[in-house]
This record gives structure tokens, sequence and C-alpha cells, in this order.
């Protein structure tokens, strides 16, 4: 199957392709992975290729949203770019952060727009940050979208439109001129509404005009000429021309290059993949808390035209953790501190008190997450229903606490020792392993079906209790690490008899044969050594027998009770979980192949959605997935270092220290 770029438009896609639209006419949705993604880690947007920013909520990531377009077409959008003309000559990031170079070429001459969520020094020193409860650094979100534009050849007619639609679509913006001409405009919210709504502000060196809800502006532009627009909507100055305009996307471009120069890349041809991992990574952090996002949009189909679509702005714990091992793996950890404080934040109420920890939580650390449906949109080309909220935050998943527990173990193992502060939230984390391990739960994919002895849930509860008896041992517990050791091998006894078949693999659940690509973390979370009959024959069955055109299904809808309906795709994240299992029990060429295909299917951003429709190539699901661009992170240091190890002879797996 080839990458995506082989498929333009859905007109040319294969019969068999899925109702993603009606086969006859041309979609107005761009496809998912054509979109950019900006973030100043406080807030985040996504670009189309027409030079429209489509998605936006402020001043949170799990605000309502400003600019809606890509859930319903008349959602709000925010456009800079050639009169008439759609599609660029090229677009890019700039190396080493998350600044959009798009190349325009018309008829008459060239422009050049970047974009960019402006960052720069800590501004709040005067009072206090009212949001912001982690550790101050150097650079700080300036709540600006700076987009800046030349002419560097010939005349091009340029065009500007934003035009915001409040609350989801909800309500409608209202705009007054607030500057001495026509340099700056304001958009509020127009009608009353439940909830405050931000204010934004729009200042530029083209002329704006306002007509009913919408800004717009328009020029000639000749070679040599500038423009800049910002959009703002916090307290910091807006640039006032566009040498001011320049200096803030220079800083914006060193923050990103200070902060990606702290990793370790290695020298070899997917690198830039690695990078643009990290950024995407680091651009899905919010920074007041420490919380990391496990997508930055919502409702974005994982099946085409159907209704498993789900809000994923919020912190899974699960998600979270396993990101934490991608950046650990890239020299990166200075944010695991920010997140285990906001996980500490979150685990306790207001008098101190120890809270259950939950599958996830609100940005801010919010632990109710209500779900509902936003019936007036139309969805992501006709997907319905549009949710806001996670039905999912109140669910038993039993995995929590061992991925939580992994992380701490990989956080604290190259610093030998524990915090005393950290510990009491440990010990809790490891007492619920114990208290639940015995019970059904809903899974790593949180199905809606009813609870299961999932076998990959046992798994994680393992893992709980095998490192925080190591952790225990770190902190000089030695009767808890005595105690604990002993349960996890209890566990382990218990899921070698329950949930293995016949033939020696791992299955999704005690009793029942079907596979689950949730068993690919057997070797990686260290359960069974890679050698093991037992680990080699479920990852040789996922990888027959679990996989469309080559790449991985979670698992087989029709054997599996996830309360829904429909198809889905291959989980992009299962296929990298599967090269670094093949890398671990040897099969290193087989590895390298699918991984090298993997890359192939890359956005033209090197960024990933959830899914890959194995037929077309495109992507699906909520975007960009954290969970997806670790495991990329995991999956192709796996097969560097197998590379490196065939010389040296020696193997060091990803995310393990030093």
């Amino acid at each position: 199957m080839a990458p995506r770029d082989d498929i333009e438009t859905e007109d040319t896609a294969p019969d068999n392709l899925p109702a993603i639209v009606d086969p006859a006419r041309h979609s107005t949705y761009p496809p998912i992975d054509d979109y950019a993604f900006l973030s100043d880690c406080e807030t985040t947007c996504l670009i189309a290729r027409n030079g429209s920013v489509e998605w936006m909520c402020v001043p949170r990531p799990d605000s309502p949203s400003v600019f809606g377009a890509i859930l319903d077409r008349s959602a709000g959008h925010f456009r800079i770019g050639p009169y008439g003309q759609n599609v660029p000559a090229a677009r890019r990031y700039l190396p080493g952060g998350l600044i959009v170079e798009t190349t325009w070429q018309t008829e008459t001459g060239w422009l050049i727009v970047r974009d960019a969520m402006v960052m720069g020094p800590w501004h709040n020193n005067t009072a206090r940050s009212r949001s912001h409860r982690r550790t101050p650094t150097d650079w700080d979100a300036e709540h600006i979208l700076l987009r800046t534009v030349k002419c560097v050849s010939g005349t091009v007619e340029l065009e500007m439109s934003c035009e915001p639609a409040f609350d989801y679509h909800r309500s409608t913006a209202k705009w007054e001129y607030t500057g001495k001409v026509y340099e700056e405009a304001t958009a509020t919210c127009d009608g009353s509404t439940l909830g405050e709504h931000p204010t934004l502000r729009l200042t530029t060196n083209l002329r704006i005009g306002i007509e009913g809800r919408e800004a717009r502006a328009r020029t000639r532009m000749t070679q040599g000429d500038n423009v800049f627009v910002a959009l703002s909507w916090g307290g910091q100055p807006c640039p006032e021309n566009f040498e001011d305009a320049a200096d803030k996307m220079w800083q914006t471009a060193e923050c990103w290059r200070q902060w990606i120069t702290i990793g370790r890349f290695p020298d070899h041809p997917w690198r830039g993949y690695l990078q643009r991992s990290a950024l995407a990574l680091k651009g899905l952090t919010y920074a007041p808390t420490g919380a990391l996002l496990a997508a930055s949009t919502t409702s974005l189909p994982e099946t085409p035209g159907g209704q498993r679509n789900w809000d994923y702005r919020y912190a899974w714990v699960r998600d979270s953790t396993f990101a934490l091992w991608g950046l650990y793996t890239l020299g990166l950890d200075r944010e695991a501190n920010d997140f285990f404080s906001f996980i500490s934040d979150v685990s306790q109420s207001d008098g101190g008190h120890p809270n259950p920890l939950q599958v996830m939580y609100g940005i801010g650390g919010e632990h109710t997450l209500e779900e509902e449906e936003l019936n007036h949109l139309s969805g992501y080309d006709g997907a319905r229903p549009v949710r806001i909220g996670n039905g999912a935050y109140n669910q038993d998943q039993h995995d929590i606490w061992g991925t939580m527990l992994d992380s701490v173990y990989l956080h604290v193992r190259s610093r030998d020792q524990v915090p005393d502060a950290l510990w009491p939230l440990l010990k809790r984390q490891v007492e619920e392993a114990i208290k639940h391990w015995r019970k059904p739960d809903r899974g790593i994919w949180e199905v809606r079906g009813e609870p299961q002895h999932f076998t990959s849930s046992k798994v994680m509860c393992w893992v709980a209790l095998d490192r925080g008896a190591k952790l225990a041992a770190l902190h000089g517990e030695k009767s808890y690490a005595l105690q604990w050791a002993a349960i996890a091998d209890e566990i382990k006894a218990d899921i070698l008899e329950h949930g293995v078949d016949e033939r020696g693999v791992f299955t999704q659940r005690y009793g029942d044969p079907s596979l689950d690509a949730s068993l690919l973390l057997v070797p990686l979370l260290r359960f069974l050594p890679a050698n093991d009959h037992r680990v080699r024959a479920t990852v040789l069955s996922i990888a027959d027998e679990l996989t469309e055109d080559g790449l991985v299904l979670r698992y087989r809808v029709e054997t599996t009770d996830d309360g829904l309906d429909g198809e889905e795709g291959s989980f992009t994240i299962c296929s990298f979980w599967l090269v670094s299992a093949l890398v671990e029990i040897g099969e290193l060429k087989r590895a390298k192949q699918l991984c090298s295909r993997l890359l192939g299917y890359a956005s033209p951003l090197k960024l990933y959605a959830e899914e890959i429709d194995t037929r077309t190539g495109r992507h699906l699901g909520n975007f960009p997935q954290a969970f997806t661009h670790l495991a990329l992170i995991n999956a192709v240091v796996h097969v560097i270092r197998a590379e490196e190890a065939a010389a040296a002879g020696v193997f060091q797996p990803a995310h393990s220290p030093g």
C-alpha cells in the first residue's frame, strides 16, 4: 500500500474506499493530515493548506472553539493568502520549531507566509500568573497568533479574512474598530450564552474592513512589501509594525531552538521524524499545570462518516506517562517534573486528602468531564456526533497505576532516590492495584461494552507491583519491597495461567482467543524476556493475524464488545509498537521494513493522527496524536540502537536511562 501522497482527492480513490464522502463529489474538507499544528504550550491551532486557521480554542486547548471550520465549514476561520488561490507551492516547518512557512506562487508573483503562536521571555514579573502552577521557565506564551507575509517576487493580490464563531459556533462575533483608523479591530461574543468568552484583538498594517461577523482586508503586494497580522487574546502588547512582528517571530524560533537543542538525536536519516515528534509532544503540553493533551482536537472521526468521534483535549494518565517514554528516550525529561507535579495536584483533595487516580483529567486538573453532543455542527465531512467532554473519565481502567509507576521508576532510577513528597502518592497507586487487579475493567482501549478481564490490564497491574517494589527498595522500604514483589509474582502466575492460549499466545481477555495489540507491550514492559517462546508467538501472531495491509488493528471489532458500531482504521501506535516488539525478538529486518513504511505514511509535515486507513493511506482520528508520536520515537530509536548493537554487540532498548 502506497503512502497517501499517491492519492490526491477522493475522486481518484478506489471503489472500496470507505464512505468518507460520496465518491461522486469532491470533499470541501482538507484531509486530516494536511493540517499544520501550532502551539505555544498554552493554546493550539490547526491551519489548513489554503492558509486558513480552522481549529483554535482560547484561552485553553479545551475551551470552546473560536475557529471551528474543521467540524463545520461555517463554524469560523481565519485565512490569509493570495486572493482566489488555495494550493500553495510548498509548505514546511522552519527547522527546530513550530513555525510554519508557506510559499505561494501565483501567475504574477511569489509570497512567503509564516505562522506562529508567539513565545517570548517570561512576562509575569509584576504580578503572578493566575493559571500558572508550575515552576516558571525563561519563556512564556504571549497569547498571540502571528502571521507575517513577504512578497519576494512580482505582484500578488493578498486577502485576509477573520471570521470567529464563538462557543463552538453557538454565538456570533461582533466586531468594532478599536484603533485610530483601520489598523485594529476587536471581536466580542454577541449574544447571551453561558460562561465567559474571550475578546479577540486583530492588529495589522493592513486596512481592516468590517463586514458583519467578518473582519476583512485586501491589498496588492509588490516585491519587497511586508505585512503582519496579529490576533491576540491576552494582555501582552501586540506588534505595532512589521519590525516588531519579525522580532517576535525570531524570539519564538529561538525559544523552540533552545528547547530542542537539549535533546539527544542520533545522526541518522530518520532524525527529522524524531525531532518533529518531540516538538509535537512538547506542543501538546499545557505549561501552566504540566498536563499533556492526548491530542489537539475533538471529534475527528476514527471511522469515516461514523460515530467513533471523541474529545481528546484532556490529560490521560496513560497517554501522558507513555509520552514521557518518548521524551526520556531523547533526553528531554524536564517535562516529567511538571507532569508528576500535576499528578500530585489532582490526586489530592483541597484538604490534602488522597483521591483515587482517574483515567483522565482536564488540563487544569478538573475531575469531571461530562460528555455532550453538539448537534448543530455537521462534523468533519459529515461524521457525527460532535462530542465535547469525555464520558470515559469515570471508567474503571486498571492499567493507569502501572503506566504511572513505570514512568516514575524510569524518572527516579537515574537519580537513585525517590523524593519524599512523591512516595505517599506512589504507595497509594500500588495499594490501588493490589485492591483491584482481580476485578474486570474496560481495558486500555476504554471499550464501552461490559467490563472484562483484559490481559493487558493484568499485565499493567503486575507493572504497578513490580515497579512499586523497585521504588520501595530505592526508598529504603524493604518490607514493602518484599511484600509487593511477592504480589507481583502472584499476578504474573495468574496471567500465565489464564491469559495465554494453547499456542502460547497472550490473548485479549481471559478465556477468549481474540488477539489484542496491547499485548505487544509484554516485552516492552519486561513482563517476560524477549527470548521467551510466548513473547515470540504473541508478536508474530499479532503481526500475521491482527493486521490489514500490514498495519496493526487494536482488535477485531467483530470479536470485541466495544459498545459501538462500524469499522475503524489501523491504530498507528500499535504498528509502531510492533516495530519495537519485532526488534526485541530479533526480527530487525522485518522491523526496519515496517518502520520505513510507517514513516512513509507521515503527513507532509511529519505529523500523525490516531489511525491510518489501510486502503487509502489517509489519517483518521484526532490530530496530532501524542500516543502515536511517542510510539514513533521509541520504534525509531529501537531500530537505530539495534543496528548499532549489531556492531557493538550490546542492545539498549529505547525508553531506558543512560
